[in-house]
């Protein structure tokens, strides 16, 4: 039972990292539930200080995931319809052009949704910009949410061996 349970840790943490970046996929609350399986097992067992912290970390990240882009587009000054450009091409670049598609749909789509709106191509410009860097520092956030995640499993798996 316990090699079932670590297998489908792996295939939850690894579905987690893609979902990390895959806009489709809750890629921190994958890997948290990736930790709680391999916590089932009965030779791993974390604390529940580390289960708490993982399942916060999770649940922030995803709540986030809806609050920070729009506090972001209103600080900015983005129109809806930059918003909806930029996640409309990413969703269609994704399909065409991956992995490209996820960093350049956003950017393009930002660009053409804000220069339709505005008919200013310093702020569209500037909204494509701000587009790009919040989808990559986000993106390597929940990565390393996940990686922690999947750190300190490979930690009590190594510590089995």
């Amino acid at each position: 039972m316990d090699i079932a349970l670590i297998i489908l840790w792996i295939l939850l943490i690894i579905i987690g990292l893609f979902g990390s970046v895959l806009p489709i996929l809750p890629g921190p609350p994958l890997s948290f539930l990736g930790l709680l399986v391999i916590h089932r097992t009965t030779s791993v067992q974390f604390s529940l200080i580390l289960l708490w912290i993982a399942w916060w970390l999770a649940i922030l990240t995803v709540a986030l995931d809806y609050v920070i882009p729009v506090w972001w587009t209103k600080k900015y000054g983005w129109s809806k319809a930059g918003t909806r450009w930029s996640f409309g091409w990413l969703v269609i670049w994704l399909f065409f052009f991956p992995p490209f598609g996820m960093v350049l749909g956003p950017l393009v789509g930002a660009f053409i949704g804000e220069y339709v709106v505005h008919q200013d191509k310093k702020h569209a410009l500037n909204s494509a910009r701000w587009s790009l860097v919040w989808f990559l520092l986000w993106t390597g956030t929940k990565i390393i949410v996940c990686g922690v995640m999947l750190w300190y499993g490979i930690k009590a798996i190594i510590w089995l061996l």
